[in-house]
């Protein structure tokens, strides 16, 4: 009887240590997941208020595609993905935030499985531009962040706290401010790190190559033909004789083969209607491009600023040229307005918002690579005395991605680091002093 009983014991202790690893598994994995991903939003907001955008438009909501809304929520989204996961890894208020993040994941889920269904976009943007998943695998992925949350909101009370109750607040809002901070930066600024194809440093040029051998698309042409008031489908091969009468043919491509980096970059000018592409990428000199994808909404108040740089680029022989996607008529009112006598070229409009996240922004090439990309709130500044770019002219953005992933670590996870040694110290403290 009495092994009984400490066989019983031995197997509830068992089960209740698998139980809380099993817990804080899926916490860790919760976490970091949402931590990574609010993130990768709040350092792009302007890339998922695009990717909202697109959601609302295959919803058939246009009504409610305006842009401070749709801003608002990709702000908003971030915030609370962030918040949650932060919640999750420093176990605060375990029982509320773990019913948050079960509900978030089954509202996802359930998402993502009608993506998946209906296919109305081709990348959900969980992950912003940084991971790109098909729309399979981030089904596959919240289904199995929907069961780590479950098994959270079953036993909340098993994920272990990092720090006191009493000090809980400090990382609340924190968390909060920090994450606001990010994403105003970055709204004002640019993003502080570029996972697009076109980020500081990119070769254009080399992004549009296609590598000798690789896998070519594939398409299957059907032919649709009558004969007797009688319709048929042909494949190719079957093509039949001329007793058919040809009613319409059907292309399908049935394999995407290699799509390179970037493929969607043409510049054709406003005037002449020439396309220039060639010879942008493969000019070895400077070239200052102002990109706008829709003038009528780009922010003026900086012209000045624009019209020396333009001075600046004739004063040493660069190139100056305005991309948009806008219409002539709509030129023509941004010349009226700011006076400009720069040049103007159409490229398309996705491209554009995906150059910069800026409306106007300005970006610095040459020999077909990116050399510097600056928001239309801290073009730099230039006069007659400023020296050539090859001297050292045009400087301002050239940070790393290293040395900003440092910035956010001495900014954020230093301090909470070091308020858990601080906070776990005075835990063990006290713990001594009521024992003695």
């Amino acid at each position: 009887m009495q092994y009984s009983e400490s066989s019983n014991s031995e197997n509830n202790k068992g089960r209740t240590m698998a139980k809380k690893i099993a817990v804080n598994i899926c916490r860790a994995l919760m976490a970091l997941t949402f931590v990574f991903s609010g993130f990768v939003k709040a350092v792009d907001p302007i890339g998922t208020q695009y990717k909202i955008h697109d959601y609302l438009s295959a919803w058939g909501l246009d009504a409610w595609n305006a842009d401070w809304l749709t801003l608002t929520a990709s702000i908003a989204l971030s915030t609370a993905e962030f918040f949650i996961g932060m919640m999750l890894l420093f176990a605060i208020q375990r029982r509320v935030v773990s019913r948050l993040a079960l509900m978030l994941m089954t509202a996802m889920t359930i998402l993502t499985l009608w993506i998946y269904i209906s296919d109305p976009v081709s990348d959900c943007g969980c992950f912003g531009d940084a991971i790109t998943l098909t729309n399979g695998q981030t089904l596959a992925k919240n289904i199995v962040l929907t069961a780590a949350a479950i098994i959270m909101a079953i036993w909340p009370l098993e994920m272990a706290r990092l720090i006191r109750k009493n000090t809980q607040w400090i990382v609340i809002n924190y968390t909060v401010v920090f994450i606001l901070a990010v994403s105003g930066y970055s709204l004002y600024y640019l993003p502080q790190f570029d996972f697009r194809p076109y980020h500081v440093g990119a070769d254009i040029k080399k992004g549009m190559e296609i590598p000798e051998g690789a896998e070519q698309p594939e398409f299957v042409t059907t032919f649709i033909l009558e004969k007797n008031g009688q319709r048929k489908e042909f494949s190719l091969e079957e093509y039949p004789d001329s007793t058919w009468t040809f009613i319409d043919s059907r292309t399908v491509q049935t394999k995407k083969g290699y799509v390179p980096t970037i493929h969607d970059f043409s510049i054709t000018t406003v005037d002449e209607g020439e396309d220039i592409t060639e010879e942008i990428v493969a000019d070895k000199g400077y070239s200052l491009l102002l990109v706008s994808p829709h003038l009528e909404q780009a922010d003026d108040i900086h012209f000045d600023e624009i019209n020396r740089l333009y001075d600046y680029t004739k004063q040493h022989g660069y190139r100056f040229l305005c991309l948009t996607a806008s219409t002539e008529e709509a030129i023509g009112r941004w010349k009226d307005r700011t006076g400009a006598e720069y040049k103007f070229a159409n490229t398309d409009e996705t491209t554009l918002k995906t150059i910069i996240r800026s409306n106007p922004g300005l970006v610095l090439l040459h020999n077909g690579s990116i050399k510097g990309k600056w928001s239309h709130n801290a073009l730099p500044d230039v006069s007659p005395q400023t020296p050539k770019i090859e001297q050292g002219g045009l400087r301002g953005n050239d940070r790393s991605d290293t040395s900003m992933a440092v910035v956010m670590i001495l900014w954020f996870i230093v301090p909470l680091t070091l308020l858990t040694i601080a906070d776990g110290v005075v835990k063990k403290r006290a713990s001594l002093t009521s024992e003695s």
